[in-house]
């Protein structure tokens, strides 16, 4: 299976440091979601930069193609409800310290 790396962006930046309760129960379900993709076996790993200005997030994963991948990147409820721009790019770990990438 193929390696893929969507990253996110907030749309409204001021989310990071000052969320609407709208946005605040998105993320929550990005999250879930992400715990859901880990859980079946799909997430490698996700994380984000800790700036409050200019911040983004990646998520590492794998799919079969480009179509299921971006099938998983559409999934995301921040990206599917706008919270998040999103893109998606062919990835390929080549060195991680439990082994992923060889």
């Amino acid at each position: 299976m193929a390696q893929w790396l969507y990253r996110i962006v907030p749309t409204r930046p001021a989310m990071v440091s000052d969320p609407t309760p709208d946005e605040q129960r998105i993320v929550g379900d990005h999250f879930a979601y992400l715990v859901s993709l880990r859980d079946r076996g799909i997430l490698i790993l996700a994380g984000r930069t800790q700036e409050t200005e200019g911040t983004f997030g990646i998520i590492i994963f794998e799919a079969d193609d480009e179509a299921a991948a971006r099938e998983v990147m559409r999934a995301d409820p921040a990206v599917a409800a706008g919270v998040f721009d999103a893109t998606v790019h062919p990835y390929r770990i080549a060195v991680a310290r439990d082994g992923l990438g060889e």
